[in-house]
């Protein structure tokens, strides 16, 4: 399954989301929102209005949420 933690800079809960995924062993891709129009409104389309937007595999989600960085493990 591809992970991909869709971030900008200096954002406390993307640090927190993607030491989770390392903490888990988890594998993923960094994509930073304020360097990628397309990444932008791929995730704003999905109705995602804050950062980080974590998409795996069927299940996405924004925000650090722990429980769902467990459920991937």
């Amino acid at each position: 399954m591809t992970i991909t933690v869709y971030s900008k800079p200096a954002c406390v809960q993307c640090t927190a989301t993607t030491r989770a995924l390392d903490a888990k062993g988890l594998s993923y891709d960094v994509i930073d929102l304020t360097q990628d129009a397309a990444a932008m409104e791929m995730v704003q389309s999905l109705g995602y209005r804050q950062a980080p937007v974590v998409i795996a595999g069927e299940a996405h989600w924004a925000g650090f949420r722990p429980d769902m960085i467990g459920r991937l493990a």
